[in-house]
């Protein structure tokens, strides 16, 4: 794609420094992470106070402000050397101790600016939640700097979450790829679940990426991509992985460990035949190629595995939820005596604990209808695209 080919978008946070007046007045808090970027690639702390905002403390959401933690982890809390401003670390911080968090930083208003990847299980958008819900609590106000959703904005994938099934991976019901920005998702939630838990609106404003339209993707926005987290490198990692990360709830490595997190799936039980059966399933924008690598950390660290790397030939037909959840039916059909869950206990497989995959799916039904031998994709039918499903007063772009 040239540069003439891409859209002319101004983010959220350019917006507010071009114009710091728009975060409302007193004492602001961002929270931010190594991705709250300019277009330029300056961060954005240090730019919004040479711009006169007047940030007074920062906050950090999984993997930490500069990104260095893993999954299930982050950063502790410290002063950021680059701007000397205290750095709350907000990872699994919620309730009245988060409350307690936003009182003690002593701000007015929060800034929210993180990039989020479109999936109902990527972290950010609950941690917005969570300070959404905080902020209503205490009379903070809350200003989302919003950013493009990188797999665009006109699909979404699978059903909406059992709030039976809610967690730090889905604390409401959206589909699996949710189709909206943060903007969007904080304009649903805070009229809808945030009144619930906190008896009130959060006092709401939403700055928007200017020139953004729903069908771009991430490389036609003409935004630099920076890795959201440790384990998403690149857009490519970013489409399939609202599809891929169902393999954590699995035996399988999903690639943690390999320079291609998310792209590749394998296990020591797979063998030649799951290549080809997958390529008889003739899934639409992608082709599987037959594999072999050894993880440096996490599942298998260290074991020769064989599995398929996901090769895209056409992301607009490519379907990230159903083809993972096809490539699980034919792990299942396969490997019926090797292929197993893992439990939501520290993804450790046995029975007697809620099963992880059943938290990223947001209900059992997809495990008990795999192991059952039925067919699984239409359970990937979303209840409609994000206009229909969230309502088009909650979408903000075209």
């Amino acid at each position: 794609m040239s540069t003439d080919d891409r859209a002319a978008v101004t983010t959220g946070i350019a917006r507010l420094h071009a114009s710091p007046g728009l975060a409302g007045p007193g004492r602001i808090g961002l929270v931010t992470n190594h991705t709250g970027v300019l277009p330029d690639l300056r961060p954005a702390a240090p730019a919004l106070l040479d711009a006169g905002m007047r940030l007074v403390a920062l906050f950090g959401p999984e993997h930490g402000l500069h990104g260095t933690g893993q999954a299930g982890e982050s950063e502790s809390a410290w002063a950021d050397p680059a701007t000397g401003l205290p750095v709350h670390d907000t990872y699994r911080c919620d309730g009245e101790r988060l409350d307690e968090l936003l009182l003690d930083s002593g701000v007015d208003a929060l800034v929210y600016d993180l990039q989020d990847i479109g999936a109902r299980f990527y972290t950010y958008v609950w941690t917005m939640f969570d300070l959404l819900v905080s902020a209503a609590r205490t009379g903070v106000r809350f200003v989302v700097a919003d950013r493009p959703n990188p797999l665009g904005g006109l699909v979404s994938e699978g059903p909406l979450l059992d709030p039976g099934w809610a967690s730090f991976v889905g604390r409401a019901p959206m589909p699996v790829r949710h189709g909206l920005t943060c903007g969007e998702v904080a304009r649903l939630l805070n009229a809808s679940i945030v009144p619930q838990v906190a008896g009130t609106e959060a006092d709401l404003t939403v700055v928007e990426a200017a020139g953004w339209r729903r069908a771009a993707d991430a490389e036609a926005t003409g935004l630099p991509w920076v890795a959201p987290s440790p384990n998403i490198p690149t857009p490519a990692t970013a489409t399939v992985y609202p599809g891929t990360c169902l393999f954590e709830g699995t035996n399988l490595s999903e690639g943690r460990g390999t320079t291609q997190p998310f792209e590749i799936v394998g296990a020591p039980y797979i063998d030649a035949r799951f290549a080809p059966a997958l390529a008889e399933l003739a899934l639409p924008g992608v082709h599987f190629r037959d594999l072999r690598y050894v993880p440096t950390f996490h599942k298998h660290a260290g074991r020769p595995l064989r599995g398929v790397q996901l090769h895209l030939t056409d992301r607009e037909a490519f379907a990230p939820v159903r083809t993972a959840v096809a490539m699980l039916a034919t792990l299942r059909r396969l490997y019926p005596d090797d292929f197993a869950w893992r439990s939501a206990d520290r993804g450790a497989e046995g029975t007697g604990h809620r099963h992880f995959v059943d938290l990223l799916w947001g209900s059992d039904r997809l495990r008990r209808t795999v192991d059952a031998g039925d067919d699984p994709l239409p359970l990937c039918d979303p209840p409609g695209p994000p206009g229909r499903w969230a309502g088009d007063d909650v979408l903000l772009y075209a």
